[in-house]
């Protein structure tokens, strides 16, 4: 019996090691402020944001739009990434970006399967220093259940920002 619990270890470790050495593990800078960001629509002190699909003529022309707005006395930059959830491999997906008022991201819908977990890492400086954790980060797991979609561009972008005024009237933060 411990000869086979033996095996089924070093099974289960060559193998949790051949997986680990196949994936690209990105510096992984935490922040001490980390908030999940569960609603299409959210908003805090210094930033809001708001989710929105934009579909296309098929799922690969399909776009996920996140309108992000902040107050550029509180973040200067953001970056956005794709993190596995439990391999914590990263991909950048809007590298770091200066901020000063609003951004539009766009990302593939399709993009959202192999990386599901979405980080808004934002930072006081306008160019933080590698490795730099960010002062905030805002994290999905997934496209929230509840973000319209659209077949038309002005309807988008006029729900987006109606949905960004709406969640800062309803935080206490008030304004970006």
């Amino acid at each position: 019996m411990k000869t086979r619990r033996r095996v089924l270890l070093g099974m289960l470790l060559a193998c949790a090691c051949t997986a680990g050495g196949c994936v690209s593990h990105a510096a992984d800078p935490r922040s001490d402020a980390e908030m999940h960001g569960a609603s299409d629509a959210f908003a805090a002190p210094g930033i809001a944001l708001a989710w929105g699909i934009l579909r296309g003529k098929d799922e690969t022309g399909t776009e996920v739009v996140v309108r992000l707005e902040t107050d550029p006395g509180a973040y200067a930059s953001v970056a956005v990434t794709g993190v596995d959830p439990f391999t914590r491999t990263s991909q950048p997906l809007a590298p770091i970006t200066r901020i000063s008022g609003t951004i539009e991201v766009r990302l593939p819908r399709s993009r959202f399967a192999d990386l599901p977990r979405t980080e808004w890492r934002l930072y006081k400086s306008a160019n933080p220093a590698a490795g730099e954790a960010p002062a905030l980060l805002v994290y999905y797991q997934g496209i929230p259940d509840t973000t319209p979609e659209f077949n038309d561009e002005a309807r988008l972008r006029a729900d987006l920002a109606q949905r960004i005024e709406r969640a800062r009237r309803e935080s206490k933060g008030g304004k970006p």
